[in-house]
């Protein structure tokens, strides 16, 4: 019985976890927040999978993964067994949060 409420708690630590995500309203209190909660190399890891799941999108290949990320093929392993939806939403979203063409420079935005 232990276990199972173990486990419930932990879900419901999750969730909490997930509602405080969602109230965050800038790129500043995600960067106060993230900051707070995790080490920078837990910072560094969750932006590396998620530059990874950029390349394989993209259909890049390991080894220019590897050398562009620095991370390990079993990483990118990881990474390409749960691409999918959660990945594609950010992604799509990102990609209409996208700065368009600024007339005035004429400068391309970066590509998701």
């Amino acid at each position: 019985m232990k276990n199972q409420n173990s486990r419930k708690n932990n879900t419901s630590a999750i969730d909490e976890l997930y509602e405080a995500i969602l109230c965050l309203e800038t790129k500043e209190e995600c960067e106060a927040f993230f900051a707070d909660l995790c080490t920078v190399l837990e910072l560094q890891t969750i932006s590396q999978r998620l530059q990874v799941a950029k390349m394989l999108r993209d259909h890049r290949v390991y080894h220019d993964i590897v050398g562009t990320t620095g991370a390990s093929t079993a990483t990118i392993s990881r990474v390409n067994r749960s691409l999918g939806n959660g990945y594609e939403i950010v992604f799509e979203r990102l990609q209409k949060r996208k700065p368009r063409k600024n007339a005035n420079s004429g400068e391309e935005p970066e590509q998701l």
